[in-house]
């Protein structure tokens, strides 16, 4: 057995250990603190990088870099977005991981008689594998990110424009906050064909919990009345205030009085009249 391969089944025999000694020197300079929930996370997570470690020391390819690292880091990244943590708290702590791994394994080598150009080895192999490591966290870190944050937009543009079944033949799409292009693409994108595929006769657009429109989206909001008409749906328009019907007049949308109410009470107590 060569003296990497003896230093490569020490590390593997050894794993527990020389994490937990890892573990303790990144938390005890990390500000602010470490749990002890995450201590143990992370334990876990340096006994898997050190049997990839071992893995890789064991190959004689310099390019080698197990797939299960790839993936490893990755579900590291992952648990770090579902905690909600910042990719400043990943990046951060490496340095001094860095360091407490050079120090750790300099030792070791030492005491199992390394040579000079064997330690060198070793070294370039931990620096690579923490390299990868890094890279591919925080790469899936930004995606993962952007992903939550896509769905979490989602999720309040759909509460920004909820469907609302009042009777069988009537839904209610109450209007609420800040009406942009995003909001208006949703209900265009989304809620035309939920409606459609519930087989109504009136939708009631319910403007009254909308603090402001602009022109472009007031011309979006009047291009969805005409699919819902296109559809064979009667458009009602409840709610609008002055100023919401200002900026209807300004971009020549007229708005008939026969479909507008004050409120949605007025307008389902009109229906089928």
């Amino acid at each position: 057995m060569s003296d990497v391969d003896q230093f490569s089944s020490y590390i593997c025999e050894n794993a527990h250990s020389i994490s937990k000694e890892v573990v303790e020197y990144v938390a005890g300079r990390s500000k602010p603190g470490i749990s002890e929930e995450e201590k143990e996370m992370a334990l876990a997570m340096y006994v898997k990088l050190l049997s990839f470690f071992s893995e890789s020391l064991k190959n004689e390819s310099e390019s080698f870099m197990p797939d299960h690292l790839i993936e490893w880091s990755k579900n590291n990244a992952q648990m770090q977005v579902n905690s909600g943590g910042k990719l400043s708290d990943i990046i951060v702590r490496y340095p001094l991981t860095r360091d407490i791994f050079t120090d750790l394994l300099v030792r070791i080598s030492l005491e199992l008689g390394l040579s000079t150009a064997d330690t060198g080895l070793v070294l370039k192999g931990i620096n690579q594998i923490l390299d990868v490591s890094l890279n591919e966290t925080v790469l899936a870190f930004e995606q993962l990110s952007e992903q939550s944050k896509k769905e979490l937009q989602e999720e309040l543009l759909s509460l920004s424009a909820p469907i609302v079944p009042i009777r069988d033949e009537v839904v209610v799409i109450p209007l609420i906050g800040y009406i942009d292009e995003d909001r208006a693409a949703f209900i265009m994108d989304k809620a035309i064909p939920k409606i459609a595929a519930m087989n109504v006769d009136y939708v009631i657009l319910d403007f009254s919990g909308v603090l402001t429109i602009n022109r472009h989206v007031a011309e979006s909001l009047h291009q969805i009345g005409g699919i819902f008409r296109i559809m064979g749906i009667n458009v009602v328009i409840t709610g609008l205030r002055p100023e919401l019907v200002q900026v209807a007049i300004n971009s020549n949308i007229k708005i008939s009085a026969a479909n507008a109410f004050s409120t949605v009470k007025q307008a389902l107590e009109n229906i089928g009249k």
